[in-house]
């Protein structure tokens, strides 16, 4: 497990390996007619490669006098008290101060139902793009955001859950919302309607074009009449099939019960991620130097979610720490709770600053101390189950989003219920852990059974999620390197078999 004290980061048996953090997505690196011998090369490159330069190591957060906290007995208050009642109210099932966040390239329906059954209340998806949910949920722009069948709820075990947005266009934000919180009650062309008007292709300047993963065109955005057809086949009809091979898994019990129809409880718009802008337009994180267009889109949003499901903001502290961006997050937070959104979720770092240097814990206190009404969830630099306590005490927030601190970690939900019932948080056994990643896998074959050899597919995919459950191994770099050169099924259930013992 992950460990730090008094300020700094423990070594150790287990302990959360600064190099995983650091190490690239072999799925980048290595392609499906790669010889061994690249591959060898590619691993021992990968091994080599030391910390990026978009992501530090874990360390503490700046919050002095936090280490002295006694995290255990927080969190024992804690269980005692329960959370804030507002929260459960608006979100039944939300019964715990922590949550998965939305996490790039990560959490998908698969991780999210690991995070549950190890005790998470509630989990957030990654940012999907507007115009990927309006040119039908195939469409790829530049941002290379997450697929849409990655997204979708995961089955009646995949709730509660929010579906995180981001754009640029309050008219597309807002019919982009409704079709996550409708799914599909209308036609794509009518959604698209909603946002660009009775002619969706219009004058909106250059197309661009909408890929599939490996770079099929399916489309444009705007599309044209003749594109319907090939977006409503292509598009919408796998958002559905993706839904029912999710929720009507029976190897793994993801589908007890059937779909039921269930949707997303909360829409939570993205104004935190530090993505770049496309065309000159602003959005995620971007928009803490524009905050008129930010209020714009949050209008836009909150008018047209049905009044009953729940809205909420992801924000950064500022876009930098000049005092001009700290006048605009201020401008924003006001007017998120002003228009009507449940609570925000602020990151304790800049934009600017991406995932680089120490989160500020004093931002978020100061924050809550200057407006005790407000229901404030806090992120930034949660690594260990200890962290989430520590946070909740220092900073006064309600809940905590645990993000990067969860890959390949979904005991630390179970070691914060434990520590709310007043008993020390366990360590994964082995065969928890082979459990964990044996789940992990069979929930992710439902979702790509129907790819071009599925398993190995899935196999290489699953190697980013590997490398971090690797940290909780007793030869945690052996078993790491062996997960970066898996390339087939049989590779996959080689590892588990060595080091995590047969079935």
């Amino acid at each position: 497990m992950t460990g730090r004290e008094g300020g700094r980061v423990l070594g150790g048996r287990g302990n959360y390996n600064a190099a995983a953090v650091a190490t690239p997505d072999p799925n980048t690196s290595v392609s499906e007619g790669t010889t061994s011998a690249d591959h060898a090369e590619v691993v021992e490159r990968i091994r080599r490669t030391p910390a990026g330069n978009n992501a530090t190591p874990p360390s503490p957060a700046i919050a002095p006098g936090a280490e002295e906290i006694d995290a255990r007995r927080t969190a024992e208050e804690i269980g005692e008290r329960g959370i804030d009642p507002r929260i459960p109210a608006l979100v039944p099932g939300f019964d715990a101060p922590f949550f998965q966040a939305g996490l790039a390239g990560y959490s998908d329906a698969a991780m999210r139902i690991v995070a549950r059954r190890h005790g998470c209340p509630f989990c957030v998806t990654e940012a999907l793009l507007d115009r990927t949910l309006l040119a039908g949920g195939r469409g790829f722009d530049k941002a290379d955001l997450g697929e849409l069948h990655d997204n979708i709820p995961g089955g009646p075990e995949d709730h509660p859950l929010a579906g995180q947005i981001m754009g640029s266009e309050p008219g597309e934000m807002a019919a982009a919302a409704l079709k996550m919180v409708e799914q599909r009650a209308r036609t794509d062309r009518e959604y698209r309607v909603m946002a660009l008007g009775e002619n969706p292709a219009g004058d909106r300047g250059p197309r661009q074009h909408l890929r599939l993963p490996g770079g099929k065109q399916v489309g444009f955005w705007p599309p044209e009449e003749e594109d319907e057809g090939l977006l409503e086949a292509q598009g919408c009809e796998a958002f559905v099939e993706a839904q029912e091979r999710m929720a009507g898994s029976e190897e793994d019990g993801a589908g007890r019960g059937g779909w039921g129809g269930r949707g997303f409880e909360v829409i939570d718009v993205n104004l935190a991620c530090p993505v770049k802008k496309i065309e000159r337009k602003a959005r995620g994180g971007h928009w803490l130097t524009e905050p008129e267009g930010a209020i714009r889109i949050l209008e836009a949003v909150r008018e047209a979610v049905p009044g009953h499901i729940a809205c909420a903001v992801k924000l950064r502290r500022a876009f930098d720490d000049t005092p001009e961006m700290a006048e605009n997050f201020e401008r924003i937070f006001d007017a998120a709770y002003r228009i009507g959104y449940a609570w925000t979720t602020v990151h304790a770092r800049t934009v600017q600053q991406k995932y680089l240097g120490p989160s500020r814990w004093t931002f978020l206190r100061d924050l809550v101390s200057r407006h005790p009404g407000r229901i404030v969830f806090g992120s930034g630099d949660i690594w260990r189950v200890e962290d989430i306590f520590r946070m909740i005490r220092y900073t006064g927030v309600h809940a905590v989003s645990v993000a990067r601190g969860c890959i390949g970690n979904p005991w630390i939900f179970r070691q914060a219920r434990e520590m709310m019932a007043g008993r020390a948080p366990s360590v994964p056994t082995l065969e928890e852990q082979r459990q964990a990643l044996l789940t992990h896998f069979h929930l992710s074959l439902a979702v790509t059974r129907r790819w071009r050899q599925s398993e190995d597919a899935t196999s290489r995919m699953m190697r980013k999620f590997g490398i971090k459950f690797a940290q909780h191994h007793p030869r945690a770099e052996e078993v790491r390197l062996r997960m970066i050169a898996v390339s087939s099924a049989a590779d996959w259930h080689a590892v588990l078999d060595e080091f995590y013992g047969g079935a």
